[in-house]
């Protein structure tokens, strides 16, 4: 469970009787007892308020597919470049418009415009800048 076999869980037993005492241990076993329901009572609400939310039951969930480990980018660039989803092209307008657009001559990039100082004018500087 933490690393604690069964002969040292023992001996955490009896050091724990020893230094909580007899009159205190049915005191602080009913609390532990307490601790632990609670835990299990709040554990079965988060289960239901997930199945209310999400409309699925924890136990119907494949765990494994979500489990990182199963992530492979090769994989999945393999599968989808294998997948066959490709659409066949009807005769109509996307046709015309594909064979437009091979027609004409390879786009020109837009012009870059380039705003330059004038002769002797001092370049803008912002003293927040850094």
């Amino acid at each position: 469970m933490f690393g604690i076999n069964g002969p040292e869980f023992l001996l955490l037993l009896i050091i724990g009787v020893l230094v909580i005492g007899p009159s205190r241990l049915p005191e602080y076993t009913q609390k532990l007892a307490n601790l632990v329901k609670e835990v299990r009572r709040m554990a079965s609400g988060a289960r239901e308020q997930i199945k209310e939310e999400v409309g699925i039951d924890i136990d119907d969930v494949d765990w494994k597919k979500y489990d990182p480990r199963q992530y492979d980018p090769r994989r999945i660039i393999k599968e989808a470049l294998l997948d066959d989803d490709t659409k066949p092209v009807s005769a109509g307008a996307p046709a015309v418009a594909a064979a437009a657009v091979s027609a004409d001559p390879a786009p020109q990039p837009p012009a870059r415009v380039v705003e330059r100082l004038a002769e002797g004018e001092a370049a803008p500087f912002d003293s927040e800048a850094t």
